[in-house]
């Protein structure tokens, strides 16, 4: 039965316009009311307009590129805002028409039935922590195209590079050794290097800002606690916290494993059950974290000296439980390979248990403590 004291509005958002349905109160049909411009104004003309005809309002829109600036000015007028994820939107097989009004009529539809939910929409300061971190990552990533075009033209030029080559000083001596003759050379080699330390500052200057705010952040208790564990460091700790959010409303840890994309596929039926790769669905940026941290699990457990600076403010709880987690996660390593699994098998699978650490971690933290219980 419809419900006639909810009203459902669908939204399908672009960057200029936004195409908007609405249920009838009074038999639950969807109907379209038109493309409106997409702007705080036109928004708020339409809450307006739709908010006396029912007790409750409910704005449904995917979420995209525009972000969440709609959901939170929405909220603001006392409106739920659900922002739905595209993939999970039911969908015909047989249905190949895609037009904006049908889209937005198919939200609200989906929203009325009870068919769709909300995804989690972060903090305000959350965010901004967030896109400071993703901010970083781009700049690794331009430096470390910078330093491939530079390697590259040195290769052409019967200069490969062989050992480290780090972005040292003693590399930056080496580098002032090589010489060309041909003076477009040689401004094309200046050029490479002028580019490559302006991207290695820029870096240097981002992790600086990012330590500074991260010491006013609500999570950054969390994200000490986080450093226990062997693999991850101050940088991977906060982009796990800001990646995955408040980890709390993730009731059991395989809900945050599906959620971050390392649970395995199955396609089972009757009596045979397949199983496959990881879903690979979720969060990419702190899938690609808990990897790279799985891969320290390879070797022997060991408390080094950066690990011990790490726990040494922390509590004994928790150094005892990061120890746990290192014996364990070691060994399983070690009987995966003992098995013959390959290594892009076992590593999915240590990260998956590692990142259940990182929820047992989450649920015992308390924001108002310095310790974890």
């Amino acid at each position: 039965m419809v419900n006639s004291s909810i009203l459902y509005l669908g939204l399908d958002v672009h960057k200029e316009t936004t195409d908007v349905a609405y249920s009838s109160t009074g038999d639950g049909s969807i109907h379209f009311h038109g493309t409106i411009p997409t702007n705080v104004r036109s928004v708020n003309k339409l809450i307006k307009k739709f908010g006396c005809k029912a007790s409750d309002l409910v704005v449904v829109y995917e979420a995209g590129p525009c972000g969440y600036w709609l959901q939170r000015h929405i909220v603001k007028y006392g409106v739920q805002c659900w922002v739905v994820a595209p993939a999970l939107i039911p969908k015909a097989p047989g249905d190949k028409v895609k037009i904006d009004c049908r889209d937005a009529m198919t939200l609200a539809r989906l929203a009325q039935a009870g068919l769709i939910e909300s995804i989690h929409i972060p903090d305000a300061d959350d965010e901004a922590i967030r896109d400071l971190i993703r901010c970083r990552e781009d700049a690794m990533i331009d430096l470390r195209q910078a330093r491939q075009r530079l390697k590259s033209f040195l290769l052409r030029n019967g200069h490969p590079c062989s050992g480290r080559t780090n972005w040292s000083d003693a590399y930056k001596r080496h580098l002032a050794d090589i010489h060309f003759l041909e003076p477009a050379k040689k401004l094309t080699f200046q050029h490479y290097i002028a580019i490559t330390e302006e991207r290695y500052q820029r870096l240097q200057h981002l992790e600086r800002e990012l330590k500074e705010v991260a010491n006013k952040w609500r999570w950054y208790p969390l994200v000490q606690f986080l450093c226990a564990l062997r693999g991850i460091r101050f940088l991977s700790a906060i982009a796990i916290v800001a990646e995955l959010g408040d980890m709390h409303r993730f009731t059991y840890p395989r809900a945050l494993m599906s959620f971050v994309g390392l649970t395995p596929s199955e396609h089972s039926s009757g009596q045979r059950q397949r199983q496959g790769g990881i879903t690979k669905c979720g969060n990419t940026h702190a899938r690609r974290i808990l990897i790279e941290a799985a891969w320290s699990y390879r070797f022997s457990p060991k408390v080094s000296r950066e690990l011990q600076i790490r726990q040494q403010d922390l509590s004994i709880n928790l150094q005892k439980r990061s120890w746990e987690a290192q014996q364990r996660l070691c060994r399983r390593f070690r009987q995966l390979q003992a098995r013959g699994k390959e290594f892009n098998k076992i590593v999915p699978a240590i990260a998956r248990e590692l990142l259940g650490y990182i929820w047992d971690i989450v649920q015992r933290f308390n924001p108002e403590s310095e310790h974890v219980g």
